[in-house]
């Protein structure tokens, strides 16, 4: 888990992804739309790509992308987070883990 620790630590939201995937880039523009700056690792371009999906399977992300991090904690995939903006707590946990201002 050190190498995704590493990742997420002292970041407001970080999102792994993969190049090809649509619902990464979904997420990610979703999130962006409130006005974060989520970092974006695409892990099938990245120098430890294989470790980290190895990690994210290991923190239960199934499939490894995309894996939202936010606040340094996992919130899971696309699924947790079209939840999260349904239910109407996407952008207040935004705001808690000071990725947006209002």
């Amino acid at each position: 888990m050190a190498t995704v620790t590493a990742l997420v630590t002292d970041r407001p939201v970080v999102v792994f992804s993969k190049s090809t995937c649509c619902m990464s880039y979904t997420i990610t523009t979703l999130i962006s739309s409130f006005g974060a700056n989520p970092v974006v690792y695409e892990i099938d371009k990245h120098p430890e790509g294989e470790q980290i999906e190895k990690e994210l399977k290991e923190l239960g992300c199934k499939p490894s992308s995309p894996a939202v991090f936010i606040g340094g904690k996992l919130i899971g995939g696309a699924n947790e987070i079209m939840s999260l903006q349904l239910k109407g707590q996407l952008q207040q946990l935004l705001l808690k883990a000071k990725a947006i201002w209002i």
